[in-house]
């Protein structure tokens, strides 16, 4: 298995295991950082140490290359496809009047809202703590942002990119996206991003870039039967 192919464990097995709670089959993020779950394999005994995970959360978010086995005790919320697209190989020059500014904590508010709005995918009140995260202000308020999710071995997710609709045509997804895989790329590691199969803008966008496709992707939110 390659490790992008389950990248929720990959990155909780490594680089974010700080974050992880569960067992060597079965972990999750801390819930205020993120929903996403993952088993190492799909063997009955790490598919029962996810169900004993669902139980202690409201929810838990899967995404991953193989098909998705679900627990007996979950009932599946929302499922969806996606694509894994790869930077193998990126350059970039940033216009000089670009100039992303660089959130953290005081900014979670607003981030949380500009996501909430935008549904560039899960964002909590500790999600920033994954990595860097950027963004652009005008008028002191912020209408785009991206930044940092999962991280593996030689690897890191783009992530959280989106603008306000009030600020879009502007082409600030472009190049905050583009800012992020530079600096993966400066750091020596490879980016990679997820987008759903149905975004065909997104993935018109991550191709300019010099993104390729590497796999297709299952997602599913599932919660606990009780």
């Amino acid at each position: 298995m390659d490790i992008l192919d389950r990248p929720i464990w990959s990155t909780l097995s490594t680089r974010h295991a700080q974050f992880a709670h569960g067992t060597a089959r079965a972990c999750r993020f801390d819930t205020d950082i993120s929903p996403f779950a993952s088993t190492m394999d799909d063997s009955d005994a790490s598919i029962d140490e996810l169900g004993r995970l669902l139980s202690a959360v409201d929810e838990v978010m899967l995404l991953q290359r193989d098909p998705i086995v679900v627990p007996g005790n979950a009932v599946v919320e929302q499922t969806g496809e996606g694509v894994q697209m790869v930077a193998s190989t990126f350059t970039y020059s940033a216009p000089g009047s670009f100039v992303p500014v660089q959130l953290g904590t005081a900014d979670v508010a607003e981030m949380i809202e500009l996501a909430t709005l935008t549904r560039p995918g899960p964002f909590r009140t500790r999600t920033h703590e994954l990595g860097q995260f950027w963004g652009i202000r005008e008028q002191g308020k912020l209408v785009a942002m991206a930044g940092e999710r999962m991280k593996q071995p030689g690897y890191t997710e783009v992530s959280g990119v989106c603008s306000h609709p009030d600020f879009r045509g502007r082409g600030w997804a472009r190049l905050l996206s583009a800012h992020v895989a530079a600096r993966i790329v400066a750091r020596g590691e490879t980016p990679y991003l997820h987008a759903y199969a149905s975004n065909d803008a997104a993935i018109q966008l991550y191709e300019s870039l010099g993104f390729r496709l590497r796999c297709e992707v299952h997602v599913a939110v599932l919660k606990s039967a009780g």
